[in-house]
């Protein structure tokens, strides 16, 4: 895995893992505000050049609490250092989410979108309830994270998906978006399928019987899943 920094349009500094060669990914970790602990090359799309920056705020990248235009403009900085005219974009659950966003916002860097067990363009009640009921069964999986980045971030998504033209821009977006669902996900995924139906190159499949986090407890099955998704969208 190599490092480098590169600098914000604001003079931060951002740290940012890569690995492999081929058609440029970037990976985007969950959260928000959580280290990036998908910046493996066991965990990486084979095949492929991956990209996974530090989010802001999160050491040893720079900065603090933001908002989602914020990273959206700091994958971007990412993107224009190292000269990628567009890339697919890879996310696990809040950075699946944080992918939607930037596919909507800058469309014509990305090739596609693979977003794995997503929250959703939501704050549904009854998902929220099934989420905290299956909660102390689900597996614990301890991994580092800054709370006032958390808290920015979260607040900063519920005003976006409270914009009056979210849903117009989803069923009017030419980005290829497949959507993956973990089998065993305490998370109800009807939010990715009514994502997958809203929009015109959307998909979604179910991977059966693992967990949220099954970066973790099936790392082979989450690089397999990975790969597929990619090679699809080249």
């Amino acid at each position: 895995m190599d490092s480098e920094h590169i600098t914000a349009d604001d003079g931060v500094s951002l740290q940012v893992l890569t690995c492999g060669a081929g058609p440029d990914v970037v990976v985007l970790s969950g959260g928000p505000g959580m280290v990036h602990y998908l910046a493996e090359e066991s965990l990486a799309p084979e095949g492929f050049r991956c990209w996974f920056p530090v989010p802001r705020g999160v050491s040893p990248s720079e900065g603090g609490p933001h908002d989602m235009a914020r990273a959206i403009e700091d994958l971007e900085a990412v993107r224009q250092a190292n000269g990628i005219e567009s890339w697919i974009v890879l996310g696990h659950s809040w950075g699946s989410d944080l992918a939607v966003r930037y596919a909507l916002d800058h469309p014509r860097r990305v090739r596609g979108l693979v977003g794995i067990a997503g929250h959703g363009l939501h704050r549904d009640r009854e998902w929220s309830a099934a989420y905290e009921a299956g909660k102390a069964a689900a597996p614990r999986i301890d991994v580092p994270w800054v709370r006032e980045v958390h808290a920015a971030l979260w607040g900063s998504f519920k005003k976006w998906i409270h914009e009056p033209t979210l849903w117009r821009d989803l069923a009017d977006s030419a980005v290829p978006m497949r959507f993956i669902a973990a089998g065993g996900d305490i998370r109800p995924n009807w939010p990715l399928q009514q994502l997958a139906v809203l929009v015109p190159g959307g998909s979604f499949e179910v991977v059966a019987d693992v967990s949220h986090d099954f970066w973790t407890t099936d790392p082979e099955l989450w690089q397999t899943t990975c790969t597929t998704a990619c090679d699809h969208l080249l």
